[in-house]
């Protein structure tokens, strides 16, 4: 027997993505992004409504995309509840350290160990961010083998349908190899 609900954002697993942008002073400043993705081979999409960001990304054309983690948990939503125009420098209260990246005008956070540094394409009206991924930077702590540990990274996963995080770390299969046994 299955159970209908009518219209909900209720995609699993939803990342948890943590955008970074500069003011016009470089001041930087990280929002919490459920709803994004991979666009294309080499892009991104993000929906936002109006916030400090928004305006951030009016001016620098460039952001970047973390992934927020179990260690980061208590920062990424409190990034997430608090606007930049609320708390000018909420990166500063959360206790993050910010640092230029080498690829964008964007900020990087050395708490974060996975960052995707993009350049803006669009924001439409409707809030739709699409970037071009420009670097993928990864710290070495979350690499086994120079690939990205998910045991090493713990990422959080959103879960919509009930307002809480997931931990994202166990493997059960491997793509394009598992479903070979049905050939």
């Amino acid at each position: 027997m299955r159970k209908n609900f009518g219209v909900k954002t209720w995609i699993y697993p939803q990342p948890v993505l943590m955008l970074g942008t500069y003011d016009e002073n470089e001041v930087p400043n990280v929002m919490n992004a459920a709803w994004g993705g991979i666009y294309d081979y080499d892009k991104v999409e993000v929906n936002l409504a109006s916030h400090k960001t928004t305006e951030n990304l009016e001016k620098t054309k460039a952001f970047t995309l973390s992934i927020a983690t179990k260690s980061t948990l208590v920062a990424s939503d409190y990034f997430g509840i608090v606007s930049g125009n609320e708390e000018p420098d909420k990166v500063k209260k959360a206790g993050f350290h910010a640092f230029k990246s080498e690829f964008v005008n964007a900020p990087m956070f050395e708490e974060y160990p996975l960052t995707i540094e993009c350049e803006m394409i669009s924001l439409g009206e409707d809030g739709r961010l699409v970037g071009r991924i420009v670097n993928v930077s990864v710290d070495e702590s979350i690499l086994t083998d120079d690939k990205i540990d998910p045991k090493k990274l713990e990422a959080i996963s959103y879960d919509p349908a009930n307002s809480n995080y997931l931990l994202v770390s166990e493997i059960v299969g491997h793509a394009f190899v598992t479903g070979k046994s049905l050939k």
